[in-house]
């Protein structure tokens, strides 16, 4: 579908020959188009721009795991900086997701969430504040707002692993259930933004397996890296997947029994998952990811010497 409008030209990619058009908005995430393309998880009629003659002024595209008929996230959306007034540069925006939005959509599905990487000080800049105000602001225009705010985590080769204390024991997971049975547990009390939107829509048994399922069991890397934390008697106190997604080795799921919580026993977790990733072939870095208010969760990785190099603004339309 094209979108004529005055001398506005909104419309899909045709294919990967219109990626370099597509890419002339800078974002990280250009790097990465090519692979997804050819890997199945975008497809040229989920990404969209607006152009006037062959300047491009915005653009959208949505991602997906691969092999799904469905996008599962809209996670770029650029309105080119350039345009001088801001009240131009959000009806662009709003206008390119309108039209592009009545076409990646299916009519009776809400829009897959907004998910858009920013600077850790993105508020503390004009410079830096200005887009990504612009950016929410059009998305607002379409029914979404701000679900949360995430720090983006990463670990560094030479950055020192606490050794271990003692105070735990570390096995493989057995099988799918226990783990499975773990992750229901501590949605007790959970700070996490999305496991918390789940519980208002589903029993915590359910939220643990559509977290299963969604994401960890689609890791790339083997199960066996995944540890059950336990006191020396053999009781559960916490667990860690360590893994690897399309794209970095990850600390996916970090997490302790409620009943174990506020004794530290996050740090020796953590530091057991990150000495697991350590140890595999050819790793650049780890990443893994908390909200903003989840300040214990935060607080541990500080501790472990992580950099918070980026934040992620979560939006929905639910």
């Amino acid at each position: 579908m094209t979108v004529e409008q005055n001398d506005l030209t909104i419309r899909p990619i045709t294919g990967p020959d219109e990626l370099d058009l597509f890419c002339r908005l800078p974002y990280l995430l250009n790097e990465e188009l090519a692979d997804d393309l050819a890997a199945g998880r975008r497809r040229p009629g989920w990404m969209w721009f607006a152009l006037q003659g062959d300047r491009l002024l915005a653009r959208a595209a949505w991602w997906s795991q691969a092999g799904d008929d469905t996008p599962f996230l809209l996670d770029v959306l650029d309105i080119d900086d350039a345009i001088a007034d801001r009240g131009r540069r959000v009806d662009l925006g709003e206008r390119l997701l309108r039209a592009a939005m009545a076409e990646v959509v299916p009519a009776d599905a809400a829009p897959p969430n907004y998910i858009r990487m920013v600077p850790p000080d993105w508020r503390e800049a004009e410079a830096a504040r200005r887009p990504v105000e612009d950016r929410m602001n059009a998305l607002e225009r379409t029914g979404a707002r701000l679900f949360v705010e995430r720090l983006r985590l990463e670990w560094r080769p030479g950055t020192p692993i606490p050794e271990p204390t003692g105070r735990l024991t570390f096995r493989p997971v057995r099988d799918t259930e226990e783990l499975l049975s773990l992750m229901t547990r501590v949605l007790d009390g959970t700070l996490d933004a999305h496991s918390r939107s789940d519980l208002t829509r589903m029993p915590a048994r359910e939220a643990a397996v559509r977290h299963y399922e969604d994401e960890l069991a689609r890791y790339r890397s083997p199960q066996g890296w995944w540890r059950i934390a336990t006191l020396p008697d053999g009781d559960p106190v916490g667990f860690v997947t360590p893994g690897r997604n399309d794209y970095n080795p990850v600390i996916g799921y970090l997490a302790v029994l409620p009943e174990h919580r506020g004794n530290g026993y996050i740090d020796d977790i953590l530091a057991e998952g990150t000495r697991v990733l350590s140890t595999q072939e050819d790793v650049r870095r780890i990443r893994a990811s908390t909200d903003l208010e989840n300040v214990p969760m935060a607080n541990a990785f500080k501790r472990a010497g992580w950099i918070n190099f980026e934040h992620s603004i979560n939006m929905t339309w639910t």
